[in-house]
This record gives C-alpha cells, sequence and structure tokens, in this order.
C-alpha cells in the first residue's frame, strides 16, 4: 500500500532562476555519484573566490532547485538538492556552508544541507543543533 503524499514545490520562482537551477542539475547529480573525500575536495575548490551567501539568496537557490526537479524536492533528495543549491549561490559569485551529517536524534537519519548567515535554510523549525556536522565546506 502507499501512502499519498504532496511535495512542497515553491511558487512563485523566476525564470532566470529556474533556467540556472536546470543548468546546474546535472554536475549536482555527478558530484552526488562522488566518494566523500573527493567531493569535499571538489566542493572545497569551488568555493574559491567566493564571498559567503546571505540568507535570502541561499533560500532562493534552494527554491528555484525544488521548483525544478521532484528528485530534489522529495525527502530522499537532500544531497543533490543542497549540491544544487550550493552551485547556484557559486554561479552568483557567493557560497554557502554546505554540510553533511545525521540527526542527532532517534530516528537516525543521514541529511545534506547548506547554511547562511548561521542559520539552516529551508529545514524548517528544527534546532540548530538538530544535525550533527561531519562534512563541513563553509566560504573561504
Amino acid at each position: 500500500m502507499t501512502t499519498p503524499s504532496a511535495l512542497d514545490r515553491p511558487a512563485g520562482v523566476p525564470f532566470s532562476h529556474r533556467l540556472a537551477a536546470l543548468l546546474v542539475l546535472p554536475p549536482a547529480f555527478a558530484l552526488a555519484r562522488l566518494p566523500p573525500h573527493r567531493l569535499r575536495r571538489v566542493l572545497l575548490t569551488l568555493r574559491r573566490g567566493a564571498s559567503p551567501a546571505g540568507a535570502a539568496q541561499a533560500q532562493a537557490a534552494r527554491d528555484a532547485v525544488c521548483a525544478v526537479s521532484l528528485r530534489c524536492a522529495s525527502p530522499r533528495g537532500c544531497l543533490p538538492r543542497s549540491l544544487a543549491a550550493a552551485l547556484m549561490c557559486r554561479l552568483w559569485g557567493t557560497w554557502p556552508t554546505w554540510c553533511t551529517g545525521v540527526r542527532a536524534l532517534p530516528p537516525f537519519a543521514a541529511h545534506a544541507w547548506i547554511e547562511a548567515d548561521g542559520h539552516l535554510v529551508g529545514e524548517g523549525d528544527v534546532p540548530h543543533d538538530y544535525f550533527r556536522r561531519l562534512i563541513t565546506v563553509a566560504p573561504a
């Protein structure tokens, strides 16, 4: 038996943001297949020369990615979603803090997300310490 659900896809995303999201999705999906140590090395290279992303800009990038990709909008699309949002910010000359880790409270689950201005971006009303960071790529 299946459980009906609805994906939370943002509306009102500008066409230019949707187009940029479509451009960064293939590289994001390719990066998601890399082993963690290589992924971190690639992201450290990509962040060079970028200024820190603001919360509004990081949220706009995340919204655009979720608007064009059902996979990224799903609860299990956190890794490609976070990578695509970080790559979109990089297109705009900024870099959010990209993180991957686990939930601090049961049940155990791995997760990837972005942060800006010291706050989780697009993760709802969870507290800042809800996730334990294992890999972090912050702005240089």
